[in-house]
């Protein structure tokens, strides 16, 4: 469970999040919406410690971000466009960041990619891949871990109809396997097909929709 306790964010004398209170409960997929600048993917950002608020909470599985821990401990993130060495194909990529935190080996490398519809054994440079490869690299990134939580930041951007159709399907899948998921879409399909709640971001305010 993600809650959020009366949380602003002011950068250089402007309020870019507004006294945001809100939860995200477990095993749900939870949908933001808004345009660019709205602060959808700053809130991101400080649910996932990368951005400390100026005031108020975040509290991710019952631990205080930059108080209990620094960041969330089972988190699968994609904000903005991901980032990778271009010079090396997509699993030696995968391998390089898996190595840091010593959690999984190549057999799970190999699987998240083919989830995505990735060929881990594509010589390719990642600086060659279409804007959608990389996109699905990003995701195979975000769960080859098998994190309990996935913060997704446009997701789709990138994908062809095929998939798009294939990532939605990807995404109830984890879902029914208990995973909590928060995503911005710009994308009205997506957030109808997936999410179980939406909320609408607009000018640093959240607000709840219902009957999306």
């Amino acid at each position: 469970m993600i809650q959020i306790e009366q949380l602003s964010l002011i950068i250089k004398k402007t309020e870019i999040l507004k006294d945001i209170s809100v939860t995200f409960e477990t095993g749900k997929i939870h949908g933001l919406i808004g345009r660019n600048g709205s602060g959808k993917t700053m809130l991101m950002k400080c649910i996932c410690g990368f951005v400390r608020p100026t005031s108020g909470t975040v509290t991710v599985a019952g631990k205080g971000i930059g108080k209990d821990c620094d960041f969330p401990e089972s988190v699968g993130i994609i904000i903005e466009t991901p980032g990778f060495i271009p010079y090396y194909s997509g699993y030696r990529n995968l391998k390089l960041l898996a190595d840091l935190n010593r959690k999984i080996g190549k057999e799970e490398i190999r699987a998240a990619m083919q989830k995505v519809g990735l060929d881990p054994d594509l010589k390719r440079h990642v600086r060659k891949f279409s804007l959608g490869m990389r996109q699905r690299l990003g995701l195979a990134q975000a769960i080859m871990e098998n994190p309990d939580l996935l913060i997704l930041d446009e997701p789709m951007n990138g994908l062809d109809k095929e998939g798009v159709a294939d990532m939605r399907q990807y995404l109830l899948d984890l879902k029914a396997q208990g995973k909590t998921i928060l995503i911005a879409s710009h994308s009205t399909e997506d957030i109808s097909v997936l999410c179980d709640t939406v909320c609408e971001m607009d000018k640093g305010v959240l607000t709840k929709l219902s009957g999306f």
